[in-house]
Order: C-alpha cells, then sequence, then structure tokens
C-alpha cells in the first residue's frame, strides 16, 4: 500500500509539473533587454548616408526624398513602421511620403497582408518596454479616422505641403504594446502559405 501511495503521489506531482512546464513554456519570455540588431560601425552608416545625400542636387528638377523607417517581411506580409517626434503635440508628414505609404498599402493589401504604422513619439528611450508612444495603422488614415489636416488648426501657418497628425488622434501605448503588436502580425504570417 505504501508503495501505490507512493507512486500515485509521484505520478501526480510529475503531472503537475508537465503541466507548469507546459504553460511557462508557451509564454513568451522577453530574455533581453539588448536591441537584436545593432549598427556595428556608427561612423560607416552616417558615412553612407551623407554619400546617399549627395545624390540629389543643386540644378536638378527632382527633389525631395525620403525613407521608410522599419520594412519587416515574413512569408509575403509586411509590417511597416515609420516614426516621427512630436513637436507641440502633432507630428508632421510629407504629402508625398504619406501618399507614397497609401499607394504602397493598397498595393500591398490586395496580394497579401500589410499593416503600416504611424509611431508618434517624444524624446523617449525605446529600451524601456514601459516608454509612451502613439500610434496609427493606415487603414485609419485611408478610412478617414485620422483627420487629413493640411493647416494646423492651432496657428496662423498657411496651408503647406504637409499632414498635421494631432497626438489626440493617435492610439497612446507602450513600446511593449508596439513590440507585441508587431509580433502578433508576425504569427500571423507564419499562417501563410506561399
Amino acid at each position: 500500500m505504501a508503495n501505490d501511495t507512493s507512486d500515485l503521489i509521484d505520478t501526480l506531482y510529475e503531472k503537475d509539473n508537465s503541466i507548469q512546464s507546459e504553460h511557462i513554456s508557451q509564454q513568451i519570455i522577453r530574455k533581453s533587454p539588448k536591441a537584436k540588431y545593432q549598427i556595428f560601425d556608427e561612423s560607416e552608416f552616417t558615412h553612407g548616408r551623407e554619400v546617399l545625400g549627395n545624390l540629389i542636387v543643386h540644378g536638378m528638377i527632382a527633389s525631395g526624398g525620403t525613407d521608410i523607417d522599419w520594412l519587416i517581411e515574413h512569408k509575403g506580409g509586411f509590417v511597416i513602421l515609420e516614426f516621427k517626434g512630436f513637436h507641440n503635440d502633432k507630428i508632421n508628414i510629407a504629402k508625398g511620403q504619406m501618399i507614397a505609404y497609401e499607394k504602397l498599402h493598397e498595393k500591398l493589401n490586395q496580394t497579401t497582408k500589410c499593416y503600416l504604422y504611424v509611431v508618434g513619439c517624444d524624446d523617449i528611450d525605446f529600451s524601456n518596454p514601459d516608454s509612451t508612444i502613439w500610434v496609427f495603422e493606415m487603414s485609419q488614415w485611408r478610412d478617414g479616422i485620422i483627420p487629413k489636416n493640411t493647416i494646423d488648426i492651432y496657428s496662423e501657418e498657411n496651408k503647406q505641403n504637409k499632414y498635421i497628425v494631432y497626438r489626440e488622434y493617435m492610439e497612446e501605448i507602450s513600446v511593449e504594446k508596439l513590440r507585441d503588436l508587431v509580433d502578433s502580425h508576425w504569427n500571423e504570417f507564419e499562417k501563410i502559405t506561399l
């Protein structure tokens, strides 16, 4: 009888441990606050940007230019992030850049899945998961949820060749929530069959 009781206790204990282990393995644990990607040679990175800046010169008809801050592709799905700094509780987005993002978002969503987020931020530390940022997704822009202001309603400035988006129209989230959002899209793209 003592052996039967001992075997039963061992069996229950091992079963309980395996359930706990299974639960722990399903949780996503951020193992390191260290950035996944780093610029190894900052002077070379800066030099590359300066060289590229000399492509468009005075006397050319073409001007302007912008970049995509972060583009993630996984199994044919895309997450695009554009970061803008707040000035007086508003961000400015060049019209040409926004038109390009609208078209890119539209075309990619015709054949695959694309999420394009505009992220407004103050001078924050992205290594702090609790830092606050503000976001909107391109579908909100295209659906008119985000007003397409070209005149600053709080200023006497004339109409400019940019869109002005006020903080109050963006969703306030933490850096960690943005990380989770990007990871959720990555997991969604895992189901895409090529």
